[in-house]
């Protein structure tokens, strides 16, 4: 319950600060690019707010999302929107998800996201965090990957590298950062690769968020890791 209440509190500052830093935007900015192929920034704005009614669903027992195309198809007819609006139902759908996630349950209970995807409801605060957190660094307005929490750093890194354990696509890797921590994930079948750098660059890596530059591989190309 600790955690899961953490979670929680930590969900609500990231939010906290998103909102803080969009609000500062000029309304011209959120039709410009994003960090995410073919999105604008209000494409990123617009699959937030989806995404929290979406963990909403997941929460209650109800499929996250309809399906695939209307899942984007929400994200298209939404990205658009003015400034004020993008700000209130983003406001209000991350409020409905705080206050479905706070009531009370079986947090042990098993849950499922999408693609078939499973997990715990106690760890669906986290994943919201992820979400909040890393779509804030993919607006491209000042807050980057070393600008995350280290603690959310840290432990996306250990929630990616358990993602890619065992994965057919991943060699096996030794991932090192350069206060001492490491994790190990990839394959088993044959050396590891030892991947080093700062956590951010890491966890950008790790999320497809171009920080490969940043990181040493002894001189081996740095892999290429397949999408989430």
């Amino acid at each position: 319950m600790a955690d899961h209440e953490h979670d929680l509190a930590l969900v609500g500052e990231a939010t906290d600060r998103l909102l803080t830093a969009v609000a500062k935007l000029p309304e011209p900015a959120l039709a410009e690019a994003s960090r995410l192929p073919g999105w604008t920034r209000g494409h990123v704005l617009a699959h937030l707010a989806r995404n929290a009614d979406a963990l909403v669903n997941v929460l209650a027992g109800r499929p996250m999302y309809a399906d695939g195309p209307v899942r984007d198809a929400d994200i298209e007819r939404d990205a658009p929107r003015p400034l004020a609006v993008h700000l209130a139902d983003l406001r209000d759908s991350s409020r409905r998800f705080l206050e479905a996630a706070a009531a009370p349950g079986d947090l042990s209970r098993t849950v499922t996201l999408r693609n078939g995807v499973t997990d715990r409801a106690s760890r669906v605060p986290f994943r919201r965090l992820i979400e909040v957190e890393l779509h804030h660094v993919d607006l491209g307005i000042g807050y980057g990957l070393a600008d995350l929490p280290a603690e959310f750093t840290d432990r996306e890194i250990g929630f990616l590298a358990r993602r890619f354990s065992g994965h057919p696509g991943v060699p096996p890797l030794l991932l090192a950062a350069e206060d001492g921590r490491e994790w190990r994930t990839g394959g088993t079948d044959g050396p590891r690769l030892r991947v080093s750098g700062p956590a951010p660059a890491l966890l950008g890596w790790l999320a497809g968020r171009n920080a490969a530059a940043a990181l040493d591989t002894g001189g081996s190309p740095v892999p290429a890791l397949p999408p989430l």
